[in-house]
């Protein structure tokens, strides 16, 4: 009989088993602030009205103002006030983002269950609900990518400037907050 010290060790662990082709598709699904990656396929605001209110109203409330889960709608130029709402379209500054999470995770009871027209369908009617797109929009990957959102140059980015990391190496950048005063 051989002791746990002279038993050969595995060449790898026995653990699971390796993915199928299939299953690593399901899970790629990967969609970048430029609409790289958006899949074939699309949806209207008319049909995103009736999506939502099967599948998002329960948890988002009507029209997507707001229930048990968090508000989607409105907030459109709230941003710089005292009381900021933040919606998808008050926020976001690229609208195929909205479409990747969306897919990747909702309904919260059934991430991944809604296929890609019906992604489109509700993206194009939480932006036809705050104006970003018409009420009879249709978005597919092509339209999706030119949906201009309103809080687009709201945002700054420190990636053209070789950002490294350090806030204070960036010519005109605030001064940074002591820490006793830091919250």
């Amino acid at each position: 009989m051989l002791s746990a010290k002279e038993a050969p060790a595995p060449e790898r662990p026995s653990l699971g088993r390796k993915a199928s082709a299939e299953e690593i598709a399901r899970w790629e699904l990967t969609v970048t602030a430029d609409g790289e990656g958006l899949p074939a396929g699309s949806g209207s605001a008319a049909q995103g009205a009736m999506v939502f209110a099967e599948r998002c109203q329960a948890c988002h409330g009507e029209n997507g103002a707001g229930g048990p889960a968090d508000r989607l709608t409105g907030g459109v130029g709230s941003l710089a006030g005292s009381q900021p709402i933040r919606t998808p379209a008050s926020y976001w500054p690229y609208a195929p983002p909205l479409f990747d999470y969306i897919r990747r995770a909702m309904p919260h009871d059934a991430p991944q269950s809604l296929t890609a027209d019906q992604t489109y369908a509700v993206v194009a009617y939480l932006l036809s609900v705050d104006g970003v797109v018409r009420p009879d929009a249709v978005l597919d990957a092509t339209s999706l990518r030119k949906v201009v959102m309103p809080n687009r140059d709201g945002f700054v980015s420190l990636e053209a400037r070789g950002f490294d990391g350090n806030l204070e190496r960036i010519a005109g950048a605030p001064a940074p907050i002591p820490r006793a005063i830091r919250r």
